[in-house]
């Protein structure tokens, strides 16, 4: 077996997803986004592993 075979099928499925993912999941808003770079703006991070430090 050669790449060329497993490579296409590898697009091919990450192509599959990526359709799959745009048909189901509903338009973003960009109004209640959050800011890409909060850089000094003072929001703390929220929703991801970094933001689940312990509590001292």
């Amino acid at each position: 077996m050669t790449r060329r075979p497993v490579v296409l099928t590898l697009l091919v499925a990450v192509a599959g997803f990526l359709a799959i993912d745009l048909v189901r999941s509903a338009p973003l808003d960009p109004y209640l986004a959050p800011a890409l770079f909060a850089l000094g703006s003072g929001q703390a991070a929220g929703g991801a592993h970094c933001a689940a430090l312990p509590a001292r």
